[in-house]
């Protein structure tokens, strides 16, 4: 169906709305039913089901920086004292001990990944420390992969040789734009010589997948800036580009109150600042992976894209499926499959929690018979970009709803659909937050009265 003339889809779909790294998403977890027993009850039951065959996920959250990059939205803790370093890692190590209790089998690691905050934050020793513990009587499955966000200003050679030696690969470096006025206004400092440095020490020690994220929508970027980060980027063909919205959410991260809107590009500007990135990284061989990803042919989420296997969890995507995930450290999110977990998110309550032998969840979620509907659904959508549905088999009335809501997207373009499924026409790949938010039951039931989310542009 032709699209509609003299419709600005850019501003009809630009409204607040949910990034979906799970579903239901956290503003609509029910917390007063999860329950810290529950929670325990359905690791136990997911690395039953799935520890022999698939293995699990780690995400460690380690959130310590030296400064406050202002646009950033992560929990983090700002302190230049790195005497934090080895109470927190022994808080992690004590977390990591009451889950493996809750096991009660050796666990097999297939995803591995440090996130933060800054983990080179810690020093090479400390981190060899904090790995080794992690995976001494654990069991590494063969299709391991193992990361680790740096800061290119920080990342020293020992960092990546300690790293590479337990087995990471991939590396993803926080650049977000080379351009002096944006990284000035943003307190975010490293130079293209730099991020060079690193990517070269890296794949010349043998990492074989580099990871560099962007940022479009910053205060004062411009067309020619993001141009010209995007060229410079292009000079060391990293092997995956993360090209992400910046979400200005200031009533959560106060940070962001350091510029103004008026220092934001407007929703027009933002999706020129969008369209001529992506049609840059296109040009320079890179594919669209999902949503705000590309990657080189060559690489695994490429490879994944194409047969399938793309999955995206509270770490985003990745090329391979774990059910049960595990999140260590401050304000870390977990997910057996049948529940989500958070942990606390001040640094003194998690190191107390965990010396105390207490996990140191504070919410969860425990998922209905209907959310796993849901979530299936949403995970097509945003992996392989089409879905489908049985009407016998899932007798769903959430998900018949969301069928409902999608005639308008249709109308527009943004998919082709009838009467089994839907698939996202390359039209509607900008629009997939939009198309997923269709299948939102939760928030459809309950819209919010005020935003809670960044806005889609």
């Amino acid at each position: 169906m032709p699209v509609p003339e003299n419709i600005n889809l850019a501003a009809k779909y630009n409204v607040a709305l949910p990034r979906y790294t799970s579903y239901p998403t956290m503003p609509y977890w029910d917390t007063a039913a999860f329950d810290i027993d529950e929670w325990q009850y359905t690791v136990k039951r997911s690395i039953n089901e799935s520890n022999d065959s698939e293995g699990i996920s780690i995400y460690i959250h380690l959130p310590f920086c030296e400064s406050l990059c202002t646009y950033c939205g992560c929990n983090t803790r700002i302190t230049k004292n790195h005497r934090v370093e080895e109470p927190y890692i022994k808080a992690l190590l004590l977390e990591w001990a009451m889950y493996k209790n809750i096991f009660g089998k050796k666990p097999v690691i297939r995803e591995l990944h440090l996130g933060g905050g800054t983990p080179t934050f810690f020093n090479a020793d400390n981190l060899k420390t904090l790995i080794s513990a992690i995976l001494l009587h654990a069991d590494i499955h063969p299709d391991a992969a193992f990361s680790f966000e740096a800061h290119p200003a920080n990342t020293t050679v020992d960092h990546l040789q300690v790293l590479y030696d337990l087995g990471f690969r991939r590396l993803s470096l926080g650049i977000q734009d080379f351009d002096p006025a944006v990284q000035f206004i943003i307190n975010r400092h490293q130079s293209f010589a730099q991020v060079q440095v690193v990517t070269q020490q890296a794949r010349r020690i043998g990492y074989t997948s580099v990871n560099y994220d962007l940022i479009y929508g910053l205060p004062l970027q411009t067309l020619q800036g993001l141009a010209a980060t995007i060229q410079q980027v292009a000079e060391l063909m990293p092997d995956r580009i993360a090209f992400y919205s910046y979400a200005h959410v200031p009533w959560i991260k106060p940070g962001q109150r350091s510029f103004t809107e008026n220092d934001l590009p407007n929703a027009d500007a933002k999706k020129k600042l969008h369209e001529t990135g992506r049609a840059l990284l296109n040009g320079y061989g890179y594919s669209e992976i999902g949503m705000d990803h590309f990657a080189l042919p060559g690489d695994e989420l490429f490879t994944a894209l194409k047969n399938g296997t793309l999955y995206r969890n509270f770490m985003g995507y990745t090329n391979q499926h774990t059910q049960l995930l595990i999140g260590l450290g401050v304000s870390a999110i977990s997910d057996s499959g049948y529940a989500f977990a958070q942990n606390v998110k001040n640094v003194e309550e998690y190191l107390e929690l965990a010396k105390q032998g207490a996990l140191p969840v504070f919410k969860g979620h425990l998922l209905t018979a209907d959310d796993l509907v849901i979530r299936k659904h949403i995970q097509n959508i945003m992996c392989k970009g089409e879905t489908t549905w049985n009407h016998h088999l899932e007798p769903c009335v959430s998900l018949f709803a969301g069928i409902d809501r999608l005639q308008p997207l249709a109308d527009d373009g943004l998919i082709e659909l009838n009467s089994w499924g839907l698939k996202v026409t390359p039209l509607g790949k900008g629009f997939l937050r939009n198309i997923s938010m269709a299948f939102d039951a939760r928030l459809w039931a309950d819209k919010p009265a005020t935003q809670l989310f960044s806005m889609a542009i």
